[in-house]
């Protein structure tokens, strides 16, 4: 990709293919650079970017530290804002390779806050020191014990979502797959924003996206490498390759324009319709993966609001 989304082809003209938000355009030169090659360091510069990022007010609302049962036991954080009804297991993005609780807290701050519900931040195992099925495990053992524990939590145990960005949202789509299959928990309803689903990267936009903003097909390729360490992706683990998605929880997916998990992501979305679960979908033109972050930024602001309003329509309101 080129300055406002034009393509080069080699021995073609260049392509036109869209236009990138030009107040995110500014903040390309800014990101880091994509590279998952040495994870130790990759996890640096995430935590360097979360660092700086601003976060809400928590006066409103109580944070707590816990350790939930599993095998080993999972930390959590939990957000806790004043007359939450609803509770949501949220996981971070990183590429199944990068990201904690202190990186979420920005966003897990401003999903509480925003949307008014109780938000149970997961701590879960990373690639490639742990593979698949490790974060898996450590998602659904929160899930268990959030809807075990609601009540506790001042939630209602119908009121239980699960939700993340990119990996996060991959493997919330694979918590539900897990739940339904495993006559597990009661999910009201999926977060996905910007889900990473397919480890096969046979998408256009996974083939055409070799070179845009924060996330690249080589990036991609290697979180997948980390996370499942040569092997092919099962559906618990690359939740596209689920044959049936009928008796999910009904799910709000979010894409980017300027990503290669946009065509993954909406796919997945059109899937799901079509086996009889509701779904809303909303393909963000001009932004890239994961820009929202960027939240001086009109655009990201729209985004942000509309993740909130989501999860307060299903489950908080």
């Amino acid at each position: 990709m080129t300055r406002a989304g034009w393509r080069l082809i080699p021995g073609a003209a260049a392509v036109r293919m869209g236009v990138m938000d030009p107040e995110l355009e500014a903040f390309v030169p800014l990101f880091p650079p994509a590279d998952l090659s040495d994870p130790v360091t990759a996890r640096g510069g995430l935590a360097e970017l979360a660092a700086s990022a601003p976060v809400p007010d928590t006066g409103a609302m109580t944070i707590e530290d816990r350790t939930v049962p599993g095998d080993p036991p999972v930390p959590v954080r939990v957000y806790r804002p004043l007359r939450a009804r609803g509770a949501i297991v949220w996981l971070h993005g990183g590429g199944f390779v990068m990201g904690d609780l202190d990186t979420e807290q920005p966003w897990a701050t401003r999903i509480a806050d925003s949307a008014g519900v109780v938000v149970v931040s997961v701590g879960y195992r990373l690639a490639p020191e742990y593979r698949f099925p490790a974060a898996l495990d450590d998602a659904y053992a929160a899930l268990v014990w959030v809807a075990g524990h609601a009540d506790e939590l001042g939630a209602d145990p119908e009121r239980v979502a699960v939700g993340g960005h990119s990996a996060g949202a991959g493997l919330a789509a694979a918590v539900a797959l897990r739940a339904r299959d495993q006559d597990g928990p009661r999910i009201r309803f999926q977060l996905l924003n910007q889900p990473e689903l397919d480890d096969r990267q046979e998408t256009w936009s996974a083939r055409e996206f070799t070179d845009t903003p924060w996330m690249t097909r080589d990036k991609l390729a290697a979180t997948w490498g980390h996370y499942l360490g040569g092997e092919p992706g099962t559906p618990y683990a690359a939740p596209a390759r689920a044959a049936d998605l009928s008796g999910l929880p009904p799910a709000y997916v979010a894409t980017a324009e300027f990503d290669p998990l946009r065509d993954e992501g909406i796919g997945y979305a059109l899937r799901l319709l079509q086996a009889g679960v509701s779904v809303e979908l909303h393909q963000w033109a001009g932004t890239f993966h994961g820009s929202q972050a960027i939240v001086s930024v009109e655009m990201s602001q729209r985004q942000i609001n509309e993740l909130a309003a989501a999860l307060r329509r299903a489950v908080g309101d």
